[in-house]
């Protein structure tokens, strides 16, 4: 046996001993699925495995991405490492035997994790495949979400595009699992949107570096993925890439380590929401530094330019290619990649499409502070404390019931949970409970009448009392 077969076994007993199966308490009802999460990275396989550890069971993911290749791992990530440090929990839900740890040493030992400084991004898929595989957990590829209704009759319907097809799925509670973009898009400024789209890409895009080999590129932006592309670029044979920092200084202090050391991530629900404003403003003003591997290794290249304080006034497209003005002076490139984030809004996701303008987002439920107003945070949803949807009037509540935002866009309501992997080890139990609680208060007079039906004997021994008289 290999050391993953040796893995698989113990993870097995694990389950076993844990009770953890696929016997469920919740009432089934035909053709209907109990919950269907929409994505099948990181956060849509824990959740997954969340809900089997509640007993709840009759649950589908669908992910629009062939097998293998869900989540950013292995499409537009360009990183060689993930930028958390290894030793955190993600979504092993609690099982040493789950975690990416136990993965690592059965193949290299405890020497092996000794030596690991961070994570090969590759080898993080290999693990995610190995959790779906070795936990049997029902993943249906290519099958795109289209749009998701509102509850009607107990249940939602799902309508989803694969290749055989347009189908509708119905299911009581949804989850979007959908990744840190999947709560809006990703951002480009209007000025390259006016450029011809065979001149810029952003970071989450496919980009053929190979067919850039030698030629002049631009990044915009202070992002880590501003220095992974970067790298990827050179490595790729590019002649210069040039990254463009709006800033004078890069970011050096990144917050979330200081959230993950202390009790924040698990604990920012407790905060008020005038705290949770002002904690993610903050947040989302501080931005995160490249790693200063990342960054050591783009600025090796010969070819690598950084100009500080010189973010883009203009752009236009010339004969000898895109012109980008900035205070520092004009420079032309051949291609634009943008490392510029992403905008989040309910509005901008076209599966949301009708349920977005009853969903309530930060600036109804809390208007911005005088000269504290950040449009960035106002446009998130204002979630429960279970991930799950509020409606902006309470008389539209009953659409929303049982939609989950399990994503980015949790990030006002419940900090850095459901994308961040230092955040996942503490939203999934969070996520499950809250779906577990409604799948039962649906069914409350049903389990009341049940419970005070219920007459099945479980003492059934008799007492002789001549046996007593005859001692």
């Amino acid at each position: 046996m290999t050391g993953l077969d040796d893995l698989r076994a113990r993870i097995e007993h694990d389950l076993a001993t844990l009770c953890i199966d696929r016997e469920t308490w919740v009432p089934q009802r035909a053709g209907v699925y109990d919950v269907v999460i929409v994505g099948g990275g990181q956060s849509g396989l824990g959740a997954a495995f969340a809900l089997l550890r509640e007993k709840v069971s009759n649950v589908l993911i669908l992910d629009e991405n062939p097998a293998g290749e869900e989540g950013p791992w292995l499409t537009y990530a360009r990183m060689i490492t993930l930028r958390t440090p290894k030793h955190l929990l993600s979504i092993d839900v609690g099982i040493p035997s789950l975690t990416f740890r136990a993965f690592w040493e059965a193949q290299h030992g405890p020497e092996g994790w000794d030596a690991l400084d961070k994570i090969p991004r590759a080898e993080w898929m290999a693990y995610l495949r190995f959790y779906r595989d070795v936990l049997g957990l029902p993943v249906q590829n290519d099958a795109k979400v289209l749009k998701v209704g509102p509850l009607t009759d107990g249940a939602h319907d799902v309508l989803v595009r694969t290749p055989e097809g347009e189908r509708v799925m119905r299911a009581r509670k949804v989850v979007l699992a959908t990744g840190i973009h999947g709560g809006g898009e990703w951002h480009t400024p209007d000025m390259v949107k006016a450029l011809p789209k065979t001149r810029y890409a952003h970071t989450s895009e496919a980009i053929d570096f190979a067919a850039l080999k030698g030629k002049r590129i631009g990044v915009l932006g202070a992002g880590a993925s501003s220095f992974d592309n970067a790298n990827y670029a050179l490595q790729e044979g590019v002649g210069e890439v040039h990254v463009f920092v709006r800033r004078n200084a890069l970011p050096q202090i990144n917050p979330i380590r200081f959230m993950e050391r202390t009790g924040v991530i698990p604990r920012f629900a407790a905060f008020t929401d005038a705290e949770k404003y002002d904690a993610i403003a903050y947040f989302l003003g501080m931005n995160q530094p490249p790693t200063n591997d990342t960054f050591q290794r783009a600025a090796a290249w010969p070819g690598f330019r950084l100009h500080l304080g010189s973010p883009w006034e203009a752009v236009k497209e010339t004969p000898d290619g895109v012109e980008v003005t900035t205070p520092k002076g004009v420079f032309t490139f051949d291609f634009l990649v943008l490392s510029t984030g992403l905008v989040t809004d309910p509005a901008l996701r076209a599966e949301l499409e009708g349920l977005a303008p009853k969903i309530a987002c930060w600036r109804d439920r809390l208007p911005a502070l005088a000269g504290s107003a950040h449009p960035l945070v106002d446009a998130h949803p204002y979630l429960g404390a279970g991930f799950e949807f509020t409606p902006k009037n309470p008389e539209e509540g009953e659409a929303l019931y049982g939609l989950f935002s399990f994503n980015y866009s949790a990030l006002v309501s419940l900090g850095l949970s459901a994308s961040a992997i230092s955040g996942l080890r503490y939203a999934l139990p969070r996520l499950a409970a809250a779906i577990a609680d409604q799948l039962f208060q649906d069914n409350k007079a049903g389990w009341m009448a049940a419970y005070q039906a219920y007459d099945e004997p479980e003492f059934v021994s008799e007492w002789n009392p001549e046996r007593a008289v005859a001692e």
